[in-house]
């Protein structure tokens, strides 16, 4: 299937098995792609996957939380094989891991059957999943990303410069045509299936005609919702909160490896059904948007996120978001601050300590340092990383893609020469 789908698999942590969970869960980092416990080079149809401790908790109410283990994986759709793919490549893996954690079957009783039993009875569904590009598999990064080399290396080694543009792509389809390891250029790649076209058009077309038939009591009951929003941004806490040295030294441990980075952060809802059910109804709307509007390389204007999710958990009390994105986190925090800041208003000022909003969207994350700050101290630790393809920003991914569509397209010498430039 050529579509997305996001796993996330959340249990509770035996407390005394915490420090050896994290030891086992650092060696894994140490080599995510080829670790013994769970080697994620060995799946073709991860894209991006994590393992991120939760520690102890405590609620807003004063109760406790127990600590947790998130398992996220953004991969090739269906779910289902991948699950099996894990009990099957990684079980004794899995076993290591979660042994670690509550619920799991003991060491006489484990079978292939209850291992896959136990990671579906903890999948957690995501409230809003951004995918870059729907459709695009993580097979079809790798083989457009091995495409350009080929070709450049092909180009290097030719004298060219006498030559038309259509001359030179006539040489390098040749080239193409010739290696068998390329042929498959020769085809467009996969698009996704039919079901899954329809099922998402339904969507799409439901959402929209839903609101359309509720609108006679959404407009009566917008005046209201306005007046309980601006209530509350006026009695809302907002303290001048500061990440500690120790916390920014353990996560920029984990930062700038290479191309690309990955963030986790969580934090509390805001008490009351009234925050509650507006990030509810945010979250349902940034699905919307991402699932039909910016799925093709482009989130409103920032084009460096791979993937992101936002995750409700803890019996709706906290939210946990991650991302896989280019750059520094510097960068990111200022591409979100100038391009989206009232989309992270929307969601974020629903969060507990974040910056004061005005109807929502505005201030908030205009107060650079105050967001800045307030992202720091949510961000929490990812304890295993792993990225399919660490070399390529989302931009070299759709410069490849697009290399790949022109190869065998129809062009003519200019479009050709700009054809070549992405080369």
């Amino acid at each position: 299937m050529t579509y997305q789908a996001a796993l996330t698999i959340i249990t509770k942590i035996k407390p005394e098995e915490m420090d050896s969970l994290k030891q086992l869960l650092k060696s894994m980092n140490e080599n995510p792609a080829q670790n013994d416990v769970v080697p994620f080079g060995k799946f073709s149809m991860i894209h991006f996957a994590r393992f991120v401790v939760l520690d102890e908790s405590i609620d807003l109410s004063g109760a406790v939380i127990s600590p947790q283990l998130v398992f996220i994986v953004e991969c090739d759709a269906p779910l289902r094989c991948l699950l099996n793919q894990l009990v099957d490549v990684a079980s004794k893996g899995l076993d290591d891991i979660y042994r670690h954690c509550e619920g799991y079957p003991t060491d006489g009783d484990i079978t292939r059957s209850k291992r896959l039993t136990y990671l579906r009875a903890n999948m957690v569904k995501a409230q809003a999943f951004y995918v870059n590009t729907v459709g695009r598999m993580a097979q079809q990064i790798r083989q457009e990303a091995q495409l350009r080399n080929a070709i450049e290396d092909f180009l290097d080694r030719q004298d060219v410069s006498e030559l038309s543009a259509l001359d030179v792509r006539t040489k390098i389809q040749a080239y193409v045509r010739g290696e068998t390891t390329l042929r498959w250029a020769s085809k467009p790649p996969a698009s996704p299936g039919l079901v899954f076209r329809v099922k998402e058009t339904l969507h799409m077309i439901a959402i929209p005609l839903l609101l359309l038939i509720l609108s006679p009591v959404l407009i009566l009951a917008l005046p209201f919702w306005l007046l309980v929003l601006r209530i509350h941004e006026l009695t809302d806490v907002a303290p001048d909160i500061k990440p500690n040295e120790a916390h920014v030294q353990e996560l920029a441990e984990r930062e700038d490896f290479g191309t690309q980075n990955q963030f986790s952060a969580i934090g509390y809802i805001k008490p009351g059904r009234f925050r509650l059910f507006t990030v509810l109804g945010i979250l349902q709307a940034a699905n919307y948007g991402v699932r039909h509007i910016f799925n093709k390389e482009d989130l409103i204007g920032v084009k460096t996120i791979h993937f992101a999710r936002w995750v409700v958990l803890d019996e709706r009390r906290r939210v946990i978001f991650a991302s896989n994105y280019d750059g520094s986190l510097e960068s990111y925090m200022d591409d979100f601050i100038d391009k989206l800041a009232w989309g992270l208003n929307a969601v974020f000022s629903n969060g507990v300590d974040y910056p004061k909003t005005n109807w929502l969207i505005f201030d908030g994350a205009k107060n650079e340092q105050a967001f800045k700050d307030f992202i720091r101290v949510r961000q929490i630790p990812t304890q295993v990383w792993y990225a399919a393809y660490d070399f390529l920003t989302a931009l070299n991914i759709a410069n490849n893609a697009k290399i790949r569509a022109g190869l065998y397209s129809t062009m003519n010498e200019t479009e050709t020469g700009e054809w070549l430039r992405l080369l």
